[in-house]
């Protein structure tokens, strides 16, 4: 299993950062590359544990759709899903936001595991770091949004 954690200080409250975990506003970020598309059970304007999501988007020419339960919620502090794609890769994503005294840390953590030994063997070789470069650059797009200053 695929284990990677990264953390970058966001110079604002929890709060001015959480906002942007909604189903509404994610795709500014997560995903963007893609034009992702988040369709939340029962059409709900938050997350809540429990709740399945489906995220969909293209990437270059190929489909890409990814089922996910939330199975970790706490406003301005944590979200959490467990996933499986439309390629049979099964894992979980986890943000955990963390105040200190004029920033707040923002630890990502994304955990999977491919579904045959070619695609492990792939995965040490290329994905892995193919993947920890997408999300480094969803936190950094992230970022740019919550540090945006006001107009």
């Amino acid at each position: 299993m695929a284990r990677i954690a990264l953390a970058t200080q966001i110079a604002t409250a929890p709060n001015e950062i959480f906002v942007f975990f909604v189903p509404q506003r994610m795709p500014l970020w997560y995903g963007a590359e893609m034009n992702v598309h988040f369709e939340v059970q029962s059409g709900a304007s938050d997350f809540a544990v429990g709740q399945k999501v489906r995220i969909t988007g293209k990437l270059q020419s190929h489909e890409v759709a990814l089922t996910v339960v939330v199975t970790a919620y706490e406003r301005d502090h944590r979200l959490e899903w467990q996933f499986q794609d439309s390629y049979g890769v099964r894992g979980m994503q986890r943000w955990d936001l963390q105040p200190q005294a004029s920033t707040t840390k923002l630890t990502m953590r994304d955990e999977y595991q491919m579904p045959t030994k070619l695609g492990r063997i792939l995965d040490h070789l290329i994905t892995r770091r193919a993947v920890k470069l997408r999300d480094q650059s969803w936190l950094d797009r992230l970022k740019r949004f919550a540090e945006r200053p006001e107009r």
